[in-house]
């Protein structure tokens, strides 16, 4: 397939593209900075863009930032989409599970509603964006990614250096929930839903074993052969992270990949401490 990839340069889109080309797929990547490479004649698009929300305090320009750089491109994207003949056939468009807000135990399936936070406004209004292509006619696969497990980059890239000197350790009460997926299920999932013509719409793309904030702790230490006995209060997370911490590390998302299960993947590492071992060899 000729396949047109948005936020090919970051942690996943620089795999995916890796894995494409070996598949024997043609690239082209679309830098939204620079002027728009010609868009008619792909079989498929990917649109992973977006401002790394982990990066810097949440200030009122970074969260336009975080908003903007997701919705504005996709509503774009889809909207250039929509008017070509023939349109691709398939938009594989990034969300996030920050979709369904905090919301403690509860068990959040592909249909549940979303949350009301900042995240769960722009995971709303990103995956909106995509509507043009979806009424064209093209096939929208919206994948809402949980916590990508990487040592080269995303969140586990920030904890190691802590976690390696031992001062690793729960973060608020440790019992938030973490929905996690090894990196290598994230590019799997890409490529199963641009081949699988029955898969469309929202798909949470996390592996099927969620985890407590405790228990990811406990598992990351026994990996690492670190103690973990620092705890970090939610009071001292909010005063370091600010407005971020209580979206990223303290709120408890209990996600199910219902839809992408019953669609046939197959998850490479559906257990955290394999995962967390595979990802420390990446």
């Amino acid at each position: 397939m000729k396949i047109l990839i948005t936020g090919s340069s970051g942690l996943v889109g620089s795999v995916l593209v890796t894995a494409l080309t070996a598949a024997g797929h043609s690239i082209t990547r679309l830098v939204h900075s620079k002027p728009w490479p010609d868009l008619a004649g792909h079989d498929a698009v990917v649109n992973l863009a977006g401002d790394n929300i982990a990066a810097g305090r949440w200030t009122p320009a970074k969260k336009a930032r975080i908003r903007d750089s997701r919705v504005q491109l996709t509503r774009q994207l889809a909207g250039s989409l929509a008017k070509l003949t023939p349109p691709p056939k398939v938009l594989v468009s990034a969300s996030a599970i920050g979709y369904y807000g905090n919301r403690g135990d509860e068990v959040m399936r592909d249909e549940s509603l979303p949350g009301l936070d900042f995240l769960a406004g722009v995971c709303c209004d990103w995956e909106a964006a995509a509507k043009p292509a979806a009424e064209a006619g093209i096939r929208v696969v919206r994948l809402r990614f949980g916590v990508i497990l990487s040592a080269a980059g995303g969140a586990l890239a920030k904890m190691l250096t802590p976690f390696r000197l031992g001062a690793g350790g729960v973060i608020g009460n440790g019992r938030q929930w973490m929905s996690w997926i090894a990196l290598d299920d994230v590019v799997g999932a890409i490529q199963h839903a641009l081949a699988t013509d029955s898969l469309r719409g929202p798909v949470n793309t996390v592996a099927p074993n969620a985890v407590t904030n405790r228990e990811f702790t406990k598992t990351l230490g026994r990996v690492l052969r670190r103690p973990t006995v620092f705890p970090m209060p939610a009071f001292a997370a909010r005063l370091a992270f600010g407005k971020m911490a209580n979206a990223l590390l303290l709120s408890s998302q209990r996600v199910e990949p219902a839809k992408l299960v019953a669609s046939g993947y197959k998850f490479r590492f559906p257990e955290l401490e394999g995962a967390l071992r595979h990802s420390m060899m990446e």
